[in-house]
């Protein structure tokens, strides 16, 4: 089983598609199984993978990868349509004056608190 997911691309890897079955997220005939089951044409095949699930009946049996357009006649996807991309959302702006201030900002509060600023003097202490 895991070989024929993988090979007909419906997975990117074959330890993928093995994993899903060990999960429990592939069934044959409304029947979860294991990675060594064997595939018959005619099967149909429930996996849950990346979010949604793909249902194809099996109508070529294959062991090796394939090209896409080959592994395509593979099997016949009947499968319900995916989930519409969610647009991008708008970037989010901070309002000004909320969270920490800039390096502006912290030199005018010094400033106006008196307090004496570091500006282009060397931080640490010079031994004397």
């Amino acid at each position: 089983m895991d070989s024929w997911i993988w090979s007909v691309r419906l997975t990117r890897t074959r330890s993928v598609a093995s994993d899903a079955c060990r999960g429990g997220h592939v069934r044959v005939n409304g029947v979860r199984v294991k990675p060594a089951h064997v595939v018959r044409a005619g099967d149909e095949v429930r996996l849950r993978h990346d979010g949604r699930e793909r249902v194809v009946v099996v109508s070529k049996i294959i062991t090796k990868r394939v090209g896409a357009p080959v592994a395509a006649e593979c099997y016949v996807d009947k499968s319900p349509p995916p989930p519409p991309r969610e647009q991008a959302g708008p970037v989010a702006v901070r309002a000004r004056g909320a969270g920490r201030p800039t390096k502006r900002e912290r030199r005018s509060i010094e400033k106006l608190l008196g307090r004496p600023t570091t500006e282009g003097r060397d931080r640490r202490p010079r031994p004397e």
